[in-house]
């Protein structure tokens, strides 16, 4: 065979099998990543853990934040055409169900080893080094007038988040008229909210006047739930999941979309 020709015949082969290797794992092509509360559907390909939250907001100052499943997190970012870099990411130290613990560590440590990024439509997804997507987000909707919740956890006014009790239900439904109803366990309740942005101001509340003795703790569980929520000054809906947090960034109430 001619030399040339041969020559021609490795380069051309060598230029495959680099087209190959590109094709095998995905390559950042950047984006805006700024606007959106972005809401993870996969991490290392694995959907979130049942009832669980997290998410990532990037502000035009280089701050990146949201909630990591259990804590909530914030750190910086850069970006530079297609790369990423996030970094000084500092957490909350509340402890939840080992399997949340166990993803929020996966997830934080797949924030720090993001290299390169792509924005596509309502979606961003996070590649590491060697092109492999590490986490995968939609942008979600925050509109919150004309959705329906069931509580699922609230804090109790001792420093603590407690669930709700077995065999009882609290409900929370946002009308479109600015109206908050909804059930604390035995009695109905309602009044208004207002938003603006992420900010939420609910109340005053007033609620039907019943007592209920079964289960034990219900009329306790519906006086800390009602003063809970009224504290709430931020709310973040993450897929199925609803936040509401005080101006401290504590958690106040969360429920799952019904």
């Amino acid at each position: 065979m001619n030399k040339t020709i041969l020559s021609i015949c490795l380069c051309a082969g060598l230029i495959l099998l680099a087209a190959c290797s590109i094709s095998g794992s995905q390559q950042g092509t950047g984006g805006d990543v700024t606007g959106q509360v972005w809401v993870m559907t996969e991490l290392a390909g694995k959907a979130p853990v049942s009832n669980t939250g997290i998410s990532a907001q990037f502000t035009t100052d280089g701050a990146v934040s949201g909630s990591a499943g259990c804590n909530q997190y914030n750190g910086k970012y850069t970006t530079s055409g297609s790369s990423i870099t996030i970094s000084n990411l500092a957490n909350t130290m509340m402890a939840c169900d080992q399997p949340v613990m166990d993803q929020e560590s996966a997830y934080l440590m797949a924030l720090g080893d993001a290299k390169t990024y792509t924005v596509k439509g309502n979606s961003l997804m996070l590649y590491g080094a060697d092109g492999k997507t590490l986490v995968a987000y939609q942008a979600q909707s925050q509109e919150l007038a004309g959705t329906n919740w069931e509580g699922t956890g609230f804090n109790n006014g001792k420093q603590a988040v407690v669930s709700v009790l077995a065999n009882t239900t609290i409900t929370a439904s946002f009308g479109k008229d600015g109206t908050l109803s909804g059930n604390a366990g035995c009695n109905t309740y309602s009044g208004p909210y207002t938003v603006n942005g992420n900010q939420i101001k609910i109340g005053p509340l007033a609620s039907t006047m019943m007592a209920c003795s079964d289960p034990v703790g219900v009329m306790e569980q519906e006086s800390q739930y009602l003063t809970a929520i009224q504290s709430a000054a931020t709310y973040l809906i993450e897929g199925n999941v609803l936040e509401l947090r005080a101006s401290d960034g504590a958690l106040v109430a969360d429920f799952n979309k019904k």
